[in-house]
């Protein structure tokens, strides 16, 4: 099969028909083979009656529908996990993805060999304060933590090489950083096309402004386990070490101090009255602590049972 086109909804029931028809229409002059996969994510309106309906007359059509609302990474895993196709589009429901765009973005992965073709909205239709301007510093963010080039790091229109969603797991609420995903499995190739935008004609955003607040604790979250996921003494143990080191070289030095001071008959300070003492004791004892934090952590990573689990792109014999 050519082309699997992952659909993930959420109460889209205005829009599904008039999504599958402008598919439909986009590839009815092709010769390509290629099915939609629409993922129904605990939706409480009749959408799934929709595509159960639509799957009757259109062999193309396939379906999975979650018993309550997973959220967009599950049904995405379960999309990827489903796909058929050589190339894996994902794109939303609520037809401001335009289908039009997926020949182009195909063309992309098959002639200039991209592992991924990321979709850029240069031109938004959307509020400039609850959208816009959070999205542009979302994306400056993301860009310098991943070191990967998009304008638009969560733009919902992306072309895959069937072998890139078969390497990677999404999960949480990492679907917005699938290109990062991929990059660390090894799939370097990444590229960007600007996209046409529509305005929402149904309904209204299912995401709030929250989930720009949320994707940078998910941007760290993704960038500390990439990192220092299998090697967490790395992190842990050299800021235990430093905070051990330093703590305790201050301590030593209050005492010595206090001991050169008393031996020289002149006025000292007792080392308990010094705040400093007990910061340093704090130092201390945090120290230990987040050294014991990565050496456990290094003895969960040794015993995980991905722990010696590599892509291999090509062998010989």
């Amino acid at each position: 099969m050519d082309l699997s086109i992952i659909i993930s909804l959420y109460n889209e029931e205005e829009s599904i028909n008039e999504l599958v028809l402008w598919i439909n229409k986009t590839f009815e002059q092709k010769s390509l083979s290629y099915e939609i996969i629409m993922i129904n994510d605990g939706s409480t309106d009749s959408s799934w009656k929709i595509i159960e309906k639509l799957s009757e007359n259109h062999p193309e059509i396939r379906g999975i529908c979650f018993r309550r609302n997973y959220g967009k990474s599950a049904a995405l895993y379960s999309g990827f996990e489903a796909a058929q196709g050589d190339i894996v589009v994902t794109m939303d429901a609520d037809l401001q993805d335009s289908p039009e765009e997926i020949p182009e973005m195909m063309r992309m992965i098959k002639e200039d060999d991209y592992d991924i073709v990321s979709g850029w909205k240069k031109k938004r239709h959307d509020g400039i304060f609850t959208k816009n301007i959070p999205s542009k510093i979302y994306n400056a963010t993301a860009r310098k933590v991943t070191g990967i080039k998009l304008h638009d790091m969560n733009c919902g229109l992306k072309a895959y090489k069937n072998e890139v969603v078969k390497s990677i797991e999404v999960y949480g609420e990492m679907h917005r950083y699938i290109p990062y995903l991929a990059k660390n499995a090894g799939y370097i190739n990444i590229g960007e096309k600007v996209v046409k935008h529509q305005a929402r004609k149904y309904g209204k955003s299912k995401f709030g402004v929250d989930r720009f607040f949320h994707g940078f604790l998910d941007l760290l979250s993704v960038w500390f386990l990439q990192k220092f996921g299998k090697k967490p003494m790395h992190f842990f143990g050299v800021i235990g070490t430093l905070m051990f080191i330093g703590g305790f070289i201050i301590a030593i030095w209050l005492i010595i101090d206090k001991l050169i001071t008393q031996a020289h008959a002149l006025v000292y300070r007792p080392v308990t009255e010094q705040p400093l003492f007990y910061i340093a004791l704090v130092a201390v004892i945090v120290g230990v602590q987040l050294f014991l934090v990565g050496f456990l952590g290094e003895l969960i990573s040794r015993n995980s049972m991905e722990r010696n689990r590599y892509d291999i792109k090509k062998r010989i014999r």
